[in-house]
């Protein structure tokens, strides 16, 4: 049997593996990553799926672990071309096929619903849907039965023992496995660094309760995932108890809500709503808004309250904004941004890092080291977590007893062969991040890395125009820039540059040369020599000679 991780490893998003079988493939998850701030122009990160669609006759079934973008946002580019059965809890498929019919690609997916403790035959694999606890409803574990023995992978996880719908994490199913013997686990390492147990869930209403309870006159916001259906429940609990109106505001809370109710996950009435446009009609006391953007995104509900760009009412002074969220790796800079705006607005902000509103969805050290007693593993793979957390799983695993030969550190693009005696490397498979852009598709690393350049050095364009039968320079070398401070400094490169092209475009004609191409190289290798090499600048070159 083989495994082939496509994304995930290596960073927290692009969660992607496929298990492979008598050349039979089953892919488990398939999710996207948020950019960076420095990827200029970019909306989001996509595993490079090329392997996969080179192999698309093979591919029996996606199978979902649960709802989270991470581990589904890239379905709608994948299915493009790998249309086959995905299977999942009806949450989990709930999310997904709401994605994926807003990308309007869902009109011929088949979608496979499955319950807890379920198992399927899917391709050449019996899998069972194990439950686990989770920041999102109805996530599972997998395992799968193969020719080499029992493969679990953990998905997201972590041990809640008084989770909010109470239903636990199915510790006895994971003891019988590893009475029976696992070959392979494959396990969610975000919080291998974190000693301890994460706190459950239901702590978080306690912190809630007492924070509305402080503020009875004032009107409360509460950003949250929109996905987080535990979350929302304790919020509108929390809200009701004080005789709050709710009020949703942004797309995908309103349909995650109206999911959710409808799969009886989330219980609240239909008369405890208000629309969103009609919360200015209320007293700031009797109103709670559950809004999306914790992360900052620049087009979500709460980032458009920060700017005062809200259709239907604004905050300020009266006003409590809760974070009840933890900013993702990457998005520290954006979250930042947006509670100082908020603060700007004169509003109250509350978030993570002063009151405890926020509980973790991922397994501490602690839990990891229930899972790997109960499964006691031959073999281990840490997955989903940035390079330290993966060497930090391991070396939980190391302690625990297991060798380091059957220990084994990935990264995408990692394949492993696994048999009945260990695990080994197999080779790799193109990983790298797949750009997308909203408005011109993909990108590759190329025009990244100039939109890069364009942003930290600016760009300079260098223009002239030459007699060829002279052999003279007819149209004065001209230097333009842009992204410059255009000081005193910045006047005397310019000149440096202009005189450096018009030399070494006169020797050029000197020597013979009078054609357009070969003159605008020399153009721009002499302005990039310069300023390279004196200035310690390195603009995007833009270079035009023209033969007259």
């Amino acid at each position: 049997m083989r495994v082939t991780f496509l994304g995930g490893l290596g960073e927290i998003g692009r969660n992607c593996a496929a298990i492979e079988q008598d050349g039979r493939i089953v892919v488990v998850d398939a999710g996207l990553m948020f950019p960076e701030p420095t990827m200029y122009g970019v909306d989001l990160i996509l595993p490079d799926f090329r392997w996969l669609i080179e192999r698309r006759d093979r591919v029996d079934a996606i199978v979902l672990t649960h709802g989270h973008e991470d581990h589904t946002g890239a379905l709608r580019y994948l299915v493009k071309d790998v249309n086959v059965p995905i299977y999942g809890s009806p949450l989990t498929l709930g999310f997904a096929r709401h994605r994926l019919t807003e990308a309007r690609v869902a009109h011929d997916l088949t979608f496979v619903e499955v319950a807890d403790n379920e198992r399927r035959r899917i391709g050449p694999f019996e899998v069972e849907f194990i439950p686990v606890t989770h920041s999102v409803p109805s996530a599972h574990a997998l395992a799968f039965h193969t020719a080499v023995g029992v493969v679990v992978h953990s998905g997201d996880f972590k041990l809640d023992l008084s989770p909010i719908d109470s239903r636990r994490s199915n510790l006895s199913r994971f003891a019988a496995l590893g009475e029976e013997g696992v070959t392979l686990l494959l396990c969610d390492s975000t919080n291998a660094e974190e000693p301890g147990f994460t706190a459950s869930e239901s702590t978080v209403g306690g912190a809630l309760r007492r924070l509305f309870l402080e503020r009875p006159e004032r009107r409360l916001v509460v950003a949250c995932f929109a996905s987080h259906i535990h979350r929302i429940q304790q919020i509108i609990d929390v809200a009701l108890q004080q005789r709050r109106k709710i009020a949703l505001m942004g797309r995908s809370m309103e349909a995650n809500v109206k999911l959710a109710r409808k799969l009886n996950l989330l219980h609240v009435d239909t008369a405890d709503f208000v629309d969103i446009e009609n919360v200015g009609r209320y007293e700031p006391g009797e109103v709670c808004v559950i809004c999306t953007g914790s992360q900052g995104e620049p087009l979500a509900a709460l980032s458009k309250l920060s700017r005062g760009d809200a259709r239907n009412f604004s905050v300020g002074a009266e006003d409590t904004i809760i974070l009840s969220s933890h900013p993702i790796p990457g998005n520290e800079w954006s979250v930042g941004r947006v509670i100082d705006d908020l603060h700007r607005a004169g509003t109250e902000v509350i978030h993570s890092g002063q009151e405890p509103v926020h509980a973790s969805g991922h397994a501490r050290q602690g839990e990891l080291r229930t899972l790997h007693q109960l499964l006691r593993p031959k073999n281990f793979v840490p997955v989903h977590g940035e390079y330290r957390h993966l060497r930090h799983h391991a070396d939980l695993a190391a302690s625990m007893g297991l060798a380091d030969k059957h220990i084994l550190i990935c990264e995408d693009g990692d394949q492993i062969d696994v048999t009945r005696a260990g695990i080994s490397r197999a080779g790799q498979v193109p990983a790298g991040f797949h750009y997308i852009d909203g408005s011109a598709g993909d990108l590759d690393e190329r025009p990244l890395e100039e939109r890069r350049m364009l942003a930290e050095y600016g760009v300079l364009q260098i223009t002239a125009g030459v007699d060829a039968e002279r052999g003279v320079i007819a149209q004065p070398v001209r230097v333009t820039t842009r992204g410059w401070f255009e000081g005193e400094h910045d006047r005397d490169v310019v000149d440096a540059v202009t005189t450096t092209v018009r030399d070494a475009i006169q020797s050029a004609l000197k020597d013979g040369i009078v054609d357009d191409e070969s003159l605008t190289k020399i153009a721009q290798r002499a302005a990039g020599r310069l300023l390279g090499q004196k200035y310690r600048r390195q603009p995007v070159l833009l270079a035009a000679v023209v033969v007259l």
